[in-house]
């Protein structure tokens, strides 16, 4: 499943009054154009204001920020351009003035070798380092096109916004997320203590529940009722069902309809889960297909109410608008230093399977009872490429840690329970000395796509976050 939300960006036509007035009006058309291409939206002056719609005068870089202030709910980010030279001390004070607070790129036009006359001669080249120059200044965080100097019509620069819009989606998801923890700490997973403190003041709110308030809704509900009929339904239609009781997967729907109900009162969009063994011994069956049914709709759902798992789910997510799962770094393959067994019990979504199916946790039966732990679903994970993402919050230094990196899920043969990959990530020993040595959890966030370089951005430069991209 894929649903990219459109990227909406304010763009800043810069403009330097000694160079040629001509080039900011083509500049703007295929900048215009290459966002059109891009499917994202523009909010920018009209091309009547000024000199074809660019930013230069004082005046014009109010009429912007005016312009940027009136629809700062809608911009992602912000797109500079530079046809000509450009007026650095604009670019920044629009910045300022609007108040927005987004990611920012650079983009400069290149010059033609051929046309170097004064009538058609723009210095872009320059005018990017002092348009940066400024922005340090002002102290405002922005992003660099991959060349220094690109033409909007150049298969890199689409790639450049497309990893952009990447980032200002991860952004603004993650400054205003409002998750729920449902349930208590598993209490032998210490290692999924977090700070709510910290992630509060990054904008991440948690909306926590009682575990005992969720099964006493679900237990309140009748199975004639139509949203545990529809709910049923979904469940039997989402996957092979044919392994499961009818009586677990009728609770399992009530417990649906109870979940669903309780996220959009309280206007959460993610969730992690008290997954063991409370609810298999209290209410009888595992959560596992219905937090796979969350995350394949893209509401994330992490197991062992892992909260810094389920943002490192949803940053993911945000990047590359596909379902994330969240798994264990399980174990060695054989003797290759650069593959590992990715698993987890599992509540993977859908989307990651060759094909999947109902069934049983395996590893808590033993201690519950197998009739008690109905629920998963299981299957091996389809081959092809991954990003794999991580944050932490260090309590004792006040911040957030995290790594980020690429690898790919291969077809070498293996034959296990729940759900499972075999992981190939170049430098594999490195990063795993690295989550060690620095006290990461044991799970890991991962995403079917390329979108490690995005994600590290929106980290490091405008989350502040302490970032290692392997």
């Amino acid at each position: 499943m894929t649903r990219q939300q459109k990227t909406t960006l304010g763009v800043i036509v810069s403009n330097r009054g000694f160079f040629p007035d001509h080039l900011c009006e083509s500049g703007r058309k295929a900048i215009l154009k290459a966002l059109r291409k891009a499917g994202m939206n523009a909010v920018i002056l009209p091309e009547s204001a000024g000199k074809f719609g660019s930013v230069e005068t004082l005046a014009d870089a109010r009429a912007c920020a005016d312009l940027f202030s009136k629809h700062r709910d809608k911009i992602d980010g912000v797109l500079v351009t530079l046809p000509n030279f450009g007026d650095e001390r604009a670019v920044a004070n629009v910045l300022r003035w609007s108040g927005l607070n987004v990611p920012v790129l650079v983009h400069a036009f290149p010059d033609n070798p051929e046309t170097m006359a004064i009538t058609h001669r723009r210095d872009s080249f320059c005018g990017k380092m002092s348009v940066c120059n400024n922005l340090r200044q002002y102290d405002i965080p922005f992003t660099l096109t991959t060349d220094h100097v690109c033409d909007p019509e150049s298969d890199l620069f689409v790639e450049d916004l497309a990893m952009f819009g990447a980032v200002c989606r991860v952004v603004r998801g993650l400054r205003h997320a409002r998750i729920g923890m449902v349930g208590a700490r598993p209490a032998a997973f210490n290692t999924v203590r977090f700070s709510e403190k910290i992630l509060e003041y990054y904008g991440i709110s948690v909306e926590t529940l009682d575990l005992s308030e969720l099964l006493g809704w679900a237990q309140g509900l009748k199975d004639g009722d139509e949203r545990v009929n529809a709910r049923l339904e979904e469940l039997c239609s989402y996957t092979k069902c044919g392994r499961t009781p009818s009586d677990a997967l009728k609770r399992m729907a009530r417990l649906g309809v109870a979940l669903d109900k309780w996220m959009r009162d309280t206007g959460v969009t993610a969730t992690a889960v008290q997954c063991w063994t409370s609810l298999e011994q209290n209410y009888g069956v595992v959560p596992c297909a219905l937090m796979s049914m969350m995350s394949e709709n893209l509401l994330p759902s992490a197991c062992e109410t892992d909260v810094p798992g389920l943002i490192s789910m949803m940053a993911l997510q945000f990047a590359s608008g596909k379902p994330s799962a969240l798994l264990d770094w399980n174990n060695n393959y054989g003797d290759d230093p650069d593959k590992a067994v990715l698993f987890h019990c599992s509540n993977l979504p859908q989307s990651f399977f060759t094909e999947h199916r109902m069934d049983y946790q395996e590893i808590i039966a033993g201690t519950v009872g197998k009739e008690n732990t109905h629920g998963t679903i299981v299957g091996r994970i389809k081959p092809g490429p991954f990003t794999f993402c991580r944050i932490t919050t260090d309590d004792l230094e006040g911040e957030v840690l995290a790594y980020v990196g690429e690898g790919i899920f291969t077809d070498d043969r293996l034959s296990t329970f729940g759900g499972y990959g075999v992981a190939e990530i170049p430098g594999l020993q490195e990063l795993l000395a690295y989550i060690c040595e620095n006290g990461f959890e044991h799970h890991v966030a991962c995403n079917l796509s390329e979108v490690a370089d995005a994600v590290a951005e929106a980290f490091e430069k405008y989350l502040g976050w302490d970032v290692y991209l392997h």
